[in-house]
């Protein structure tokens, strides 16, 4: 299996489970990698038979963008539910940094998810 990845990508957004986290947009650091056969993309040299890395960037962004959320655990199921949409992609991979939290030291979540056949 072949992985394409999107690494640090920073998005902002309104998010978060303490009310002082609604008052303004916060930072957020995103690295994804999706799992797929890309050897029909690399032989024929076709963005459509490939996973498109605008379209994995602007779903993010999208979702970021979107409603509040109270966890970036949430925002990371959606983030790879949306991914997984495309029967192309077989696992996701997914970390969410929340760089505003603290002043020493990132929170983040990890998750990888599978295609349930």
């Amino acid at each position: 299996m072949d992985t394409i990845g999107i690494d640090n990508l920073l998005v902002q957004g309104i998010h978060g489970h303490y009310e002082h986290e609604w008052e303004r947009p916060q930072s957020f650091r995103v690295s994804m990698e999706v799992l797929l056969n890309t050897q029909l993309a690399g032989s024929t040299d076709t963005l459509s038979n490939t996973i498109d890395y605008d379209i994995l960037r602007d779903s993010i962004v999208r979702i970021f963008s979107g409603e509040r959320r109270a966890l970036i655990e949430t925002l990371a199921e959606e983030i790879a539910a949306e991914a997984l949409k495309d029967v192309r992609v077989q696992e996701v991979r997914l970390t969410i940094c929340k760089l505003d939290a603290w002043k020493n030291g990132v929170p983040r979540i990890s998750i990888t998810r599978t295609r349930e056949v």
